[in-house]
């Protein structure tokens, strides 16, 4: 019983540290892609190069995670992955500072590697986690992760905003300081990432429950699960879309809707955390209430002019997407088997990845002919996860 006190501390220090890791990892990313659109358009790219690029980027960093998941299965080699993948991920972002007024594809480079480090890291974070979450819980092990990753995704744009309170940002010269100052968060991430890899070097010997069958045979529940994450996916429209439809309503100023990301993210964060405790409860049938909950927030946020009710709809965008990101990892952490786990989140990465792209394409699509039919299909297509999910709790019993 002592034991296995000592070994759940243990796991649980290595939950925190890793964390603490993506806490820092998220302020840095997370921080930047809060002023990407302002600053792409100051290097002289419009709305269709803007949207361009940064679309890429998230598919690439979807995408990539299929081929890293599987290499990480096949290696085993989960700290080395890591390692190199959050190096490319942070070394990327304050490179930017590198970048002239006329130098915009470069630029572009910066942004796409950024997302190419993260899909190669992601993969093996997640299974190191998921090892842990075999002992603790899948659920309240990505919860905890998961929370601190979006206060480092809320404390990141704030961070800046902060910044451009004592410096005013007009020029590109005026960016170089604030993709500068994400430098220190990005070197803690490395610092800290370091200091796990030396008191956890073995993460995959804290799994000891027996395992499902493999994920080479067929199974129904995990096609209709893909199903289900594909639906929210579709529907679940991107924040950029968001903010430029408040900058037009002229509702918010420019320089404080970074502030409106960073507080979707707070919510996102707290979201993690009650859905992430709830799964290990109810299982998988917890994915029902966060979709119910986000399904309308783009009613709130397109179909008003009201400032409150669009706080309402931010509100609810955080939900869904605090508790999906966590709870699609957790459930994956469930019903895959531990020798194909990485290739298990790369592909479902990669199925939430391209679902997402096309989401906000057609979105974007919509919003310009009829903002009312794109609210349709938003709420629409969240909705048809709901039997996706009930279908898997029922196959799976969980």
């Amino acid at each position: 019983m002592e034991n296995q006190r000592k070994k759940r501390e243990i796991i649980i220090g290595f939950v925190l540290f890793m964390g603490l890791v993506n806490f820092f990892a998220d302020m840095t990313h997370e921080g930047a892609r809060s002023i990407y659109g302002s600053y792409l358009g100051l290097l002289g790219m419009n709305a269709a190069k803007i949207g361009f690029i940064t679309g890429f980027g998230e598919f690439v960093g979807y995408a990539l995670r299929f081929w890293s998941g599987r290499y990480t299965d096949r290696s085993k080699k989960y700290w080395l992955i890591a390692l190199i993948g959050f190096s490319i991920n942070m070394a990327a972002i304050p490179a930017l500072v590198l970048v002239n007024k006329n130098g915009w594809l470069f630029a572009s480079f910066f942004i796409v590697a950024e997302r190419m480090g993260r899909a190669l890291r992601l993969p093996a974070n997640n299974t190191m986690l998921s090892f842990a979450g075999m002992e603790v819980g899948e659920g309240k092990a990505f919860a905890i992760e998961e929370f601190l990753d979006s206060v480092g995704a809320f404390i990141g744009p704030v961070y800046l905003y902060l910044i451009m309170l004592f410096k005013p940002i007009v020029s590109v010269n005026d960016y170089r300081l604030l993709f500068g100052a994400l430098a220190l968060p990005a070197i803690i991430t490395l610092i800290v990432l370091g200091k796990a890899y030396k008191k956890f070097p073995q993460p995959e010997k804290f799994a000891s429950k027996p395992q499902f069958k493999s994920l080479n045979q067929p199974n129904k529940a995990l096609l209709v699960y893909a199903l289900g994450i594909s639906m929210f996916a579709l529907g679940f429209i991107d924040f950029p879309i968001i903010t430029m439809h408040i900058a037009q309503l002229g509702l918010v100023s420019t320089a404080d809707l970074p502030l409106l990301y960073a507080y979707s993210m707070l919510i996102g964060a707290f979201s993690t955390l009650i859905f992430g405790y709830l799964y290990d409860w109810l299982g998988l049938k917890t994915l029902v209430i966060p979709a119910l909950l986000s399904a309308g927030f783009s009613y709130f946020v397109f179909g008003n002019r009201s400032l409150g009710l669009i706080m309402l709809g931010i509100t609810l965008w955080g939900i869904g997407m605090g508790a999906q990101e966590s709870l699609m990892e957790s459930v994956i952490g469930t019903i895959v088997p531990s020798e194909n786990r990485a290739f298990g989140f790369g592909i479902f990465d990669m199925i939430f990845g391209i679902s997402w792209f096309l989401g906000s394409w057609i979105s974007g699509v919509l919003y310009d002919h009829s903002i009312t039919l794109m609210i349709v299909f938003s709420i629409g297509t969240q909705l048809l996860a709901i039997p996706c999910y009930l279908f898997v709790a029922w196959k799976n019993k969980i």
